[in-house]
């Protein structure tokens, strides 16, 4: 029999499994991570062993199950760390220490025969190791060995054998470090909480995440109706991200400053009014599309369109771009709140669906290309017609309907 320790950091958003953050939030990647540790000490509490220590950094939670003692790390550097684990838990009896990271992790691997062996050791397929056991604790068996690389494992052997220890090589197992790791988990090992963790967040992602992986370049996203149909929302980023078009400048020309841009997404309009020397300000609920509008030099704030503004009742033209109109799902209440924003005798320019009779308000779901969908988010699709139909209810005149061979608008006036 021996000791079985599990080395863990409790899982705090933001602190834990940061690698899986390019595709999950840090409270969705702190949730894996908890899964992950939950199916590891199931594992643990279900093999032989004398003891079941966890060396934690951090605080104890619920997912602790009953029978495990707690030590704290302490150390500098993981190879530190790892020493003092081995020496902070002995008591005489063979130890064998396992990280958070291989949930697939079952009872029957550790419930092995320590005879004729002085530590024992499991690599993983990234070069890292999953386990390593040690007879007894002895420091030179891990300081100084180089950590978190893709030679950790070859590393950690050497070290083992040029103590000459009699190391038994337990089977190679997958950490789940990154996303990749994670579809692999889920699909090889169903069964698990990770797994079945995993299973809802791919279809339940917040669209504003898969929108800043759009906007990143980290993923390719698409939008569709509730029914699986492509719609046009997201076809056009890497327009979005270009420099303003000929058309845009051609819709820019009618603008009266100053402008207000709702929705604008990485800011080529806002920077492109700015070149005129015409004051603008973009507005947009993405963290990513603020920072590439600011990055341009342009001015942009983070914050819903619903929310007070600057400037509220003074601007001289207010833009819905790129079929901005959508935003929320509901054409006449966007386009009440532009009355509210542009002054008595401003303009209201509205890129619209080229279908002059569309009138689509079905929520859409956004789909990337690593495999995640979103929650339904609100959305609209109008045409011309149909946006007349709309400001109807609101104190907007139309006062112009134009358009090019691919893209239609309609500009608006506020009236008394």
């Amino acid at each position: 029999m021996s000791t079985l320790i599990v080395i863990a950091k409790a899982p705090v958003p933001g602190r834990v499994k940061t690698r899986l953050q390019s595709e999950f939030t840090p409270r969705e990647a702190a949730a894996l991570a908890r899964a992950s540790l939950v199916d590891t000490l199931c594992a643990v509490q279900f093999a032989p062993a004398t003891r079941r220590v966890v060396v934690l950094e951090g605080a104890p939670g619920p997912w602790l199950p009953l029978g495990f003692e707690v030590v704290e790390q302490r150390g500098d550097g993981l190879d530190e760390r790892l020493a003092a684990a081995f020496e902070d838990v002995y008591d005489g009896t063979p130890m064998l220490l396992v990280g958070m990271d291989t949930p697939q992790l079952r009872p029957e691997l550790l419930g092995f025969e320590w005879h004729g062996y002085d530590a024992v050791l499991g690599l993983t397929d990234d070069g890292g190791y999953w386990c390593l056991g040690l007879r007894t604790p002895d420091p030179r068996a891990l300081v100084g060995v180089p950590m978190s690389t893709d030679h950790t494992g070859r590393d950690q052997l050497r070290r083992l054998l040029a103590l000459g220890l009699r190391v038994r090589i337990l089977p190679t197992l997958r950490d789940m470090d990154t996303p990749k790791d994670a579809a692999y988990i889920a699909d090889e090992f169903p069964s698990l909480r990770v797994s079945r963790l995993y299973r809802r967040l791919q279809h339940s992602a917040h669209p504003g995440l898969l929108f800043e992986q759009a906007l990143g370049g980290t993923a390719r996203v698409v939008a569709t109706g509730i029914d699986g149909r492509t719609v046009p929302p997201l076809s056009e980023v890497e327009r979005w991200t270009a420099p303003a078009d000929e058309v845009d400048r051609l819709a820019l020309s009618r603008c009266e400053g100053p402008v207000l841009d709702i929705g604008c997404g990485p800011g080529r309009i806002v920077t492109a009014l700015a070149e005129r020397g015409i004051p603008a300000l973009g507005v947009d609920v993405s963290p990513r599309a603020v920072s590439l509008t600011t990055s341009r030099g342009a001015a942009a704030l983070h914050r819903p369109v619903q929310d007070p503004l600057p400037g509220e009742g003074r601007w001289g033209s207010v833009l819905l771009m790129d079929g901005n109109i959508g935003i929320g799902g509901d054409p006449a209440d966007l386009l009440r709140r532009c009355a509210e924003l542009v002054r008595p005798d401003g303009l209201v320019l509205v890129e619209v669906d080229p279908d002059d009779e569309l009138d689509d308000s079905t929520p859409i779901v956004l789909r990337s290309s690593t495999g995640r969908h979103s929650t339904p988010l609100p959305w609209a699709r109008v045409g011309t017609r149909a946006l007349i139909r709309h400001a109807r209810t609101t104190h907007l005149h139309p006062t112009e309907d134009w358009r090019t061979p691919h893209r239609a608008f309609l500009t608006l006036r506020r009236t008394a």
